[in-house]
């Protein structure tokens, strides 16, 4: 089987929703193979290290497999193995988020024409 490009096994593997993504996150430094910077039309070996940066922490992945299409996510998730350390980072950072989100107050609705007046006054616009 042919060695994939880095950015088409990213899609492939359902870590990027398109290849432009994949290819511009990997162009930025955020994606490292084998602990250095690629270019996203590097081809990858099997057992190769991915550390791929997220938003709070950092995903390491061990590629097992190559794919010949984008399949299922199922399918996707057989391409590579994940690290007990980052699949424990990535769960807490996952409880972060939604423990942040929930204690975000609803907003009230829009200001009725009294409130609109006292904030143009506030901020000087009257």
């Amino acid at each position: 089987m042919e060695k994939p490009r880095l950015d088409k096994w990213l899609w492939q593997a359902r870590l990027f929703k398109t290849r432009v993504l994949a290819a511009r996150e990997i162009r930025a430094g955020h994606v490292r193979v084998n602990g250095g910077r690629v270019k996203p039309s590097r081809s990858l070996e099997q057992d190769d290290l991915l550390a791929i940066r997220r938003e709070g922490y950092i995903q390491q992945l061990r590629i097992v497999d190559f794919a010949t299409r984008r399949g299922p996510p199922k399918e996707a998730a057989m391409l590579y193995t994940e690290t007990t350390d980052t699949a424990t980072a990535r769960l807490d950072a996952a409880a972060r988020h939604k423990a942040g989100t929930a204690r975000a107050p609803a907003p009230a609705g829009r200001p009725d024409k009294r409130q609109r007046r006292n904030i143009r006054r506030s901020l000087g616009k009257d």
